[in-house]
Formats: C-alpha cells, structure tokens, sequence
C-alpha cells in the first residue's frame, strides 16, 4: 500500500531587499520533500538577477531543517559563491544554528562562530 504524497510544505517569497541585493524568504519545512524547490529558486534569482551582490535567505519562518535541507542550503551557497554572491542566512532560529553548529556548518554558511551567535542569526555584541 502506498500512502499518498502530501502537499509541499514550503512557500518561498522573493523580493528586493534593497539596491543588489535579493531576498528569499523561506516559509515551512525544508526537507528532502523540498530541498530541490530551494536550490531551483536559488538557481532561478541567480540567474534573473545577474548583478546581485547579495542574496538573503530569511530564515524566520523556517521549520523543520533536516539533512536534505543542510545540503540544499550547502548547495545553495555554493552556487551563490560561483557567482560571487554572498549568501547570507537571515533571523535564524536557535534550532537552525544548533543543527549548523553540530555539523560544523556554521561559520561556512554565516561567517560566525557558534558563541557569536545569539540563537535568532543577528551577532551578539562583545
């Protein structure tokens, strides 16, 4: 018996934040079922938006991040970077930065250490 496959469970929203830079908001759970929605949009805002000096990926309504997930966010930093993008994860949960933090991710997609991070992607002031 097969069960049925559910709806995707994640929305993206895209819009400028401003002079180069573009921003994707992520809403819902990225996972294995998703992870391909997030990297194609990446690929796509690369591609329509060839002066980007930046694209944000707000994190804010982000659920569930599993493995798949990682990779697609991995994935996306790389194709970012081959364009000389950067990628930045915005108002990041403490759960995101947890799973960042323990697959030695963090300081490779945000630039920051575990300890400079508050646990919602904004640098804690020294």
């Amino acid at each position: 018996m097969t069960a049925p496959v559910p709806d995707i469970p994640l929305r993206l929203v895209t819009g400028t934040a401003g002079g180069r830079t573009l921003r994707v908001e992520i809403h819902g759970e990225l996972d294995y079922a998703t992870a391909g929605v997030l990297v194609a949009a990446v690929d796509e805002a690369l591609a329509e938006h060839p002066g980007l000096d930046a694209l944000d990926l707000n994190c804010s309504g982000l659920g569930l991040c599993d493995s798949s997930g990682l990779a697609a966010l991995l994935m996306a930093h790389r194709r970012a970077s081959a364009r000389s993008v950067r990628l930045r994860l915005t108002a990041r949960s403490a759960r995101l930065d947890r799973l960042l933090d323990l697959t030695g991710t963090l300081r490779h997609l945000t630039g920051e250490t575990a300890a400079a991070s508050d646990g919602d992607g904004e640098e804690v002031p020294h």
